[in-house]
């Protein structure tokens, strides 16, 4: 007879099924560790909302973490409990929640971005560039292969991307 799986092999199992990129898992399964040692290593199938809002809450009080890192961890339980354990305790979670930060984000403009552009060199430029002018994300970038490049089209093609939902193109940039 076979051992049944662990928890967070199961949660391994379960994210990948879904296609979730290798990121999110790491970071789903440190979540669901801390969230774990935090209740002195409960099983979280014996433990439900009272928990998960004294972990969330906690998160923002003492650990004064920002509003999105609590989202993060907040999907990471969510997925725990709904996909794994099948169990829903999240209605009405009444966690304290983390303070959205209250500054504009700076944004370069158009000369800036093309000064610092113009100060790399190489293969480090090209990137940029490309990250820059076609709006993908670096792990996107960087698996990049020539093949995915059709100058005729002017357009770079994007396989498994975010998600690995489908294929992407995107229309290069006119100088």
């Amino acid at each position: 007879m076979g051992q049944e799986p662990r928890l967070l092999e199961l949660v391994r199992q379960k994210i990948r099924l879904k296609h979730y990129s290798i990121r999110t898992e790491e970071s789903y399964i440190g979540w669901i560790k801390r969230y774990i040692y935090f209740h002195d290593k409960q099983h979280p199938k014996d433990m439900g909302r009272a928990e998960i809002e004294a972990f969330l809450s906690d998160l923002a009080i003492r650990g004064k973490v920002s509003a999105s890192t609590q989202n993060q961890a907040f999907s990471a339980l969510l997925f725990l409990y709904v996909k794994v354990l099948n169990i829903d305790v999240f209605d009405n979670i009444d966690a304290f929640r983390a303070k959205m930060p209250q500054r504009l984000p700076t944004v370069l403009t158009f000369d800036e971005t093309m000064e610092i552009l113009d100060a790399m060199t190489d293969v480090f430029q090209l990137i940029a560039k490309i990250l820059y002018g076609c709006g993908l994300r670096g792990i996107e970038c960087v698996r990049l292969r020539v093949k995915d490049a059709d100058f005729g089209l002017n357009q770079i093609i994007v396989r498994d991307g975010k998600g690995k939902k489908r294929s992407y193109n995107y229309a290069a940039g006119r100088d």
